[in-house]
């Protein structure tokens, strides 16, 4: 009798255990698979003789993408609920990564990278209303931290992309191979996600914006995402035409950005225990705004890295709490919030890059760093960052 009561409590515990990993999983997954198509960006480009200005519409394309998505996430997420969306959007966005790696035309490939900025807002949308639920349940933040696994897997996606192109693997065999394993492990981790409840009501529209107190979460969203995506398209330019930087050197602006943003995330979760999100978010941007003026008045870009570096960690928390904040209000708050923050993503790239055509290299990050000072006056002001 003691082993057949016994043996129910031990599965249960094993049930428990996976639950808590099957989230993370998630997260790193998806980090893997945006790190995998950013690392074979230039491949894919030099496939379909591109254009730098063709480029830059294909890679619009995808931020098109997510914020068109509202209307369909929002049918997902009413209809199956995160747990089920979190596979539904996992399986498209694998498929959608093979095509864009089979595209044989420009026009084909924009098509492609419009359905991964649909697709990956989808499931990202998802991820993070079932992190929100289980932060609501367990009344733990654990935000930050999952943030932080998709940043660091991201950067292992990348850097496997670099790793495949130096052996001459076409995107093609590099996304063949990555879609099989993957979509197993996401199986694996559906299975044992914790059920959310389905049918949740969302509002059916082509683009939503954030109503109420929700306005300043958005506008937070909106603003930093501007920042991060300009720090990661144009810091490497800025060390370049700036300072004359090598090839070699100037990708290491985006990276000291980005380990130093992974860093500060898996911290993170603690820091809001001891000093809140507010705090957090707020004094961050003024920090990382002290970095980017920092690197625009550095006398060399060894020093402007330092500067980014910081920006990193400034800026590291802003997308983990008002994802948080957002997704404890329910899938509605949290969908048209991302929407808003994916809008930012599609603008503040081409805004940075005018006012470097038109003023210069440094007023273009100087620029990012007035955007960090904003962030902060908006965090000082919303309420639903606790």
């Amino acid at each position: 009798m003691h082993t057949s009561v016994s043996a129910p409590r031990r599965s249960s515990f094993v049930l428990v255990q996976a639950q808590q990993y099957s989230l993370p999983l998630v997260f790193a997954l998806f980090g893997l698979i945006m790190g995998s198509w950013a690392g074979r960006i230039p491949a894919l480009a030099a496939g379909v003789n591109v254009s730098h200005a063709a480029l830059s519409m294909v890679l619009v394309c995808g931020g098109l993408g997510a914020v068109l998505s509202y209307p369909v996430s929002s049918f997902m997420m009413g209809r199956f609920g995160a747990r089920k969306t979190i596979l539904l959007a996992g399986l498209a966005l694998l498929s959608v990564l093979v095509s864009i790696g089979m595209a044989p035309t420009v026009p084909r490939l924009m098509m492609s990278v419009l359905m991964l900025g649909v697709t990956a807002s989808i499931f990202d949308v998802a991820m993070n209303s079932a992190a929100a639920r289980r932060e609501k349940v367990s009344g733990k933040s654990e935000m930050s931290r999952l943030h932080g696994l998709c940043c660091a897997s991201g950067l292992v996606g990348a850097t496997l992309g670099s790793l495949m192109a130096s052996l001459k693997i076409a995107p093609a065999t590099h996304f063949l191979m990555l879609a099989g394993p993957l979509a197993v492990v996401l199986w694996m981790a559906y299975s044992v996600l914790e059920a959310d409840e389905v049918g949740v009501q969302v509002e059916k529209k082509s683009f939503a914006l954030p109503r109420g107190p929700l306005v300043l979460l958005g506008l937070l969203g909106f603003f930093g995402s501007m920042a991060e995506g300009s720090i990661a398209d144009w810091s490497g330019m800025f060390l370049k035409e700036h300072f004359g930087a090598s090839d070699g050197l100037a990708p290491l602006s985006l990276s000291a950005f980005s380990v130093m943003m992974l860093i500060s995330r898996m911290f993170g979760d603690k820091l809001k225990e001891r000093h809140g999100a507010k705090r957090l978010v707020s004094t961050g941007a003024m920090i990382a705004a002290a970095g980017l003026f920092f690197a625009v008045l550095a006398p060399n870009a060894y020093v402007a890295l330092i500067g980014f570096a910081v920006a990193g960690v400034g800026l590291a928390l802003v997308f983990p709490f008002v994802f948080s904040a957002a997704g404890a209000q329910g899938p509605a708050a949290l969908a048209a919030v991302a929407s808003m923050a994916y809008s930012g993503s599609l603008m503040g790239p081409p805004a940075i890059g005018a006012v470097a055509h038109f003023i210069g290299m440094q007023a273009a990050i100087a620029y990012i760093g007035g955007l960090s000072i904003v962030i902060a006056m908006v965090a000082c002001r919303t309420r639903m960052l606790k």
